[in-house]
């Protein structure tokens, strides 16, 4: 099959990093089928050094996503390219768009967290994209060969809340990739708790910015993420309310650095009230550090229940799990053996094969 990918996403994060290890493994795994991948132009040069295959070729698109330009002019592109499938990672499928494709829903947090306060835009603007990414949604989601998720928890999601059939959705966990190499680097000197990713609203950082103040001083809370719109108001938050003292913002951190952050932490925290995959926590369990997870289905399935859990809720409960943390027993270190040893199931590499295989059972292309 000749196979079209959108990588516009290519040197994003989150999305990005998805993109970016579907296709460097299946450049390894698939021998059979040929890919075109739909880039920005600013990538290309990035995107050629990381791969090789003969297999492979590039049709840069100056074409933004959620834009007109992507719905009326993306779609001529791909058909000029004689594309027989395209994989569309992320949901922005343009509704025009006649071909056969696949598309993968990481998670459907829009859908449940409608509040303004998830955007910067006015109000009003922004319930209006809302509306349209509900259309948008929708329809890649009715028209798809099959929609892939990143979790079973996000599966029945998918079906309930687009009501689409159960069989036409494919699950295929992420992996992990920042390898085991660490950088010697200036670590707090207290116990320190750590979070890793955006803080968008769902992700609930400030109910753990409030329950942090209220134990043992002698600790620490490192917070890591881009610095922009929502990590500017999160550090208002904790100056406001006198936080600061202990909580430790870092903004550019390199994966060498992330690793020894990771494997030094008392624990990492991920406090959402809603995730797709959850990968912080997937990675903290790979370097044998312990997970505090918020009870969601979507990290229960994750984690494997190797994680402890507190109501997303309730800051009482999460301030407890913070000092039981503080004082680790037998029974945590346990946790965290057998969290190790279960995160070994997520490989990118597993996940690239099972893509494959999807492409491959398209029912129009049989």
């Amino acid at each position: 099959m000749r196979i079209g990918i959108d990588a516009r996403f290519w040197n994003e994060t989150g999305i990005g990093r998805y993109i970016r290890n579907l296709v460097i493994y299946i450049q390894k795994s698939d021998t059979k089928n040929d890919y075109v991948l739909f880039i920005k132009p600013e990538d290309e040069v990035s995107i050629k050094s990381a791969l090789t295959s003969p297999r492979i070729s590039y049709r840069a698109v100056n074409i933004p996503w959620h834009t007109l330009k992507e719905q009326v002019q993306f779609p001529r592109l791909i058909k000029k390219e004689k594309i027989e499938l395209m994989h569309f990672p992320y949901f922005a499928v343009p509704i025009f768009y006649k071909g056969s494709y696949i598309v993968t829903i990481h998670d459907l947090i829009l859908h449940h967290f409608s509040t303004g306060q998830a955007s910067t835009l006015p109000f009003f603007v922004y319930q209006a994209k809302r509306a349209a990414y509900k259309i948008v949604m929708k329809k890649a989601a009715d028209k798809a060969e099959k929609i892939i998720a990143v979790s079973n928890a996000t599966k029945q999601e998918i079906i309930d809340h687009l009501n689409v059939p159960k069989g036409k959705v494919d699950v295929t966990y992420e992996g992990f990739d920042i390898g085991e190499k660490s950088k010697d680097i200036e670590l707090p000197k207290n116990p320190y708790f750590l979070h890793v990713g955006n803080v968008y609203p769902h992700k609930n950082v400030e109910l753990l910015l409030t329950a942090f103040s209220k134990i043992s001083k002698n600790a620490n809370l490192l917070i890591v993420g881009k610095k922009d719109y929502f990590m500017n108001r999160l550090i208002k938050f904790a100056d406001t309310h006198g936080m600061n003292k202990n909580v430790i913002f870092l903004h550019t951190v390199s994966d060498d650095e992330l690793v020894s952050y990771y494997k030094n932490a008392s624990g990492v925290v991920v406090s959402s009230f809603m995730e797709g995959f959850g990968l912080p926590a997937v990675e903290a369990m790979a370097y044998g550090t312990l997970v505090i997870s918020s009870d969601i289905p979507s990290l229960r399935e994750v984690t494997g229940g190797n994680a402890l859990f507190f109501d997303p809720y309730s800051k009482s409960d999460l301030i407890e799990k913070l000092n039981l943390v503080l004082n680790p027993t037998q029974e945590l270190n346990d946790m965290k053996k057998d969290a190790k040893k279960y995160v070994q199931k997520y490989t990118w590499e597993k996940m690239a094969k099972e893509t494959v295989r999807i492409y491959e059972s398209s029912t129009r292309l049989r």
